[in-house]
């Protein structure tokens, strides 16, 4: 499978997430996005931003716990007074799963479920 941008064909696996993180852009986010119905706003863009440099840094998989501290952190609350309305906010930024939705469009492994 993959995806075309620029006259280039970008290779995905069966579910849509980048074989090669190395071809990420922003181009090719938007193509990952459109296919997800997103249309890509300031807010996506940092947290896309926000799990690429997570990731880089941690050299680990963005989970959902994961970005509600990032964003509990941002806001400056603890995250379990602020999980809900992050949770919330998510869910409307990426309403088919959050941390699924942001790795794919980050370029990111696809997320393994919690255990």
């Amino acid at each position: 499978m993959g995806i075309e941008v620029q006259g280039k064909t970008i290779e995905t696996d069966t579910n849509g997430y980048l074989v090669n993180q190395r071809d990420w852009s922003q181009e090719v986010a938007m193509k990952l996005a459109a296919a997800e119905k997103i249309d890509m706003t300031e807010t996506h863009w940092g947290l896309i931003e926000a799990v690429r440099q997570f990731s880089d840094e941690n050299k680990q998989q963005v989970s959902m716990i994961d970005l509600i501290h990032l964003l509990s952190k941002h806001l400056k609350e603890t995250p379990y007074e602020a999980r809900r309305d992050i949770d919330n906010f998510l869910y409307q930024l990426f309403p088919n799963g959050p941390d699924k939705q942001l790795a794919k469009i980050a370029g990111l492994p696809q997320p393994v479920p919690a255990e």
